[in-house]
Formats: structure tokens, C-alpha cells, sequence
């Protein structure tokens, strides 16, 4: 499978990025999973609620399944966090990737940056990036050499992550 991420700080616009790119690879014809790092205690799971009670009395993996949609929670439980390679080996196959985060991880990723934010470049420390996404340039952006593309224009975000990936459209589809 592809994999390309997308690194930046908090509030530079990751998650809405993702979101659109998906749409608009989807709408594409390409099949794409999601990987997001959280930094943070998270539960997808509601207290109450069958799955939650099935965890809390110990459970190592809970499957929730539906006629719409299946989830696996799968509990620690005290283990060592997973690597983004050991967490891709779960997804079923398809064209591409999105990692949100992992931004340590050596795989090719897209900086998302937004010089208000006043943060550093990650492309200065990181080799692994190969572009910006950015709402403005600045010194330090036009310095980094790096292909610089617009953090508002999904569709030419996506046209360089099908260059660099190697895909090609299979069919368009509405979105």
C-alpha cells in the first residue's frame, strides 16, 4: 500500500486537510484508509453501551459489528503503543494511506503549515518531508526548496499526492 502523512502543529489544519483529500481521492476512484495519531487518551467507545461494559470487565479486542459498519477496539492494556508499520498491517488493502501525525515516523509525509502560528518548519529537521501545504508563503517556507502547494486547494493537494504516490484515476465518481 502508498502511505503519505500529513505532519504539522496543533491548529495548522491536518484533520481538515485529510478530510478533503479523502473526498476528493475517493471521488477519484482510489481507495483510502485513514490512520490519525492522538496524542491523548481517546475512547471511541460510551460507558453503558454493551462494547464499553465488555472492555471495563477485561476484554483484550472487542468487535462491535452492524449491518453499516464493524470497529475493533483492542485495549493495551498496559503493552507498549503501537508503531504506525504494526498499526498499517491491521488495514485491509487498498490505494493509499493518509497518516495523520506519526510525524517522527521516516515515511514520506506533507507539512501542513501555517506561518501565523509563528512554529518552526518541520521540513528543517525533517528529511522525510517532500512538500508544504501552506495558507501564505514566508522566508522560511520559500527556503525550504520543497514543492510548495496551497492548503486551501484540496484538488492540487491531491493531484501532487497521486504524482508522488503513482496513482493513477480509475474512474470518477460523484462525491
Amino acid at each position: 500500500m502508498r502511505v503519505i502523512g500529513l505532519a504539522g502543529w496543533s491548529g495548522s489544519g491536518k484533520t481538515t486537510l485529510v478530510a478533503a483529500l479523502v473526498g476528493v481521492l475517493v471521488a477519484r476512484g482510489h481507495r483510502v484508509s485513514t490512520i490519525k495519531h492522538a496524542h491523548h487518551a481517546f475512547d471511541i467507545d460510551q460507558p453503558g453501551k454493551d462494547s464499553h461494559r465488555h472492555r471495563e470487565a477485561g476484554a483484550h479486542e472487542v468487535i462491535v459489528a452492524s449491518a453499516r459498519r464493524w470497529a475493533l477496539m483492542h485495549e493495551l492494556r498496559g503493552d507498549a503503543e503501537p508503531t504506525l508499520d504494526e498499526l498499517l498491517g491491521h488495514l485491509a488493502p487498498v490505494d493509499l494511506v493518509l497518516v495523520e501525525g506519526f510525524k517522527a515516523h521516516a515515511h514520506d509525509k506533507i507539512e501542513v503549515h501555517r506561518p501565523a502560528l509563528a512554529q518552526p518548519l518541520l521540513a528543517d529537521s525533517d528529511p522525510h518531508i517532500v512538500a508544504i501545504a501552506c495558507d501564505e508563503r514566508s522566508p522560511g517556507v520559500e527556503a525550504s526548496g520543497l514543492p510548495l502547494l496551497p492548503l486551501g486547494d484540496a484538488v492540487a493537494v491531491a493531484d501532487f499526492v497521486e504524482r508522488h504516490c503513482g496513482l493513477t484515476a480509475r474512474h470518477m465518481r460523484s462525491v
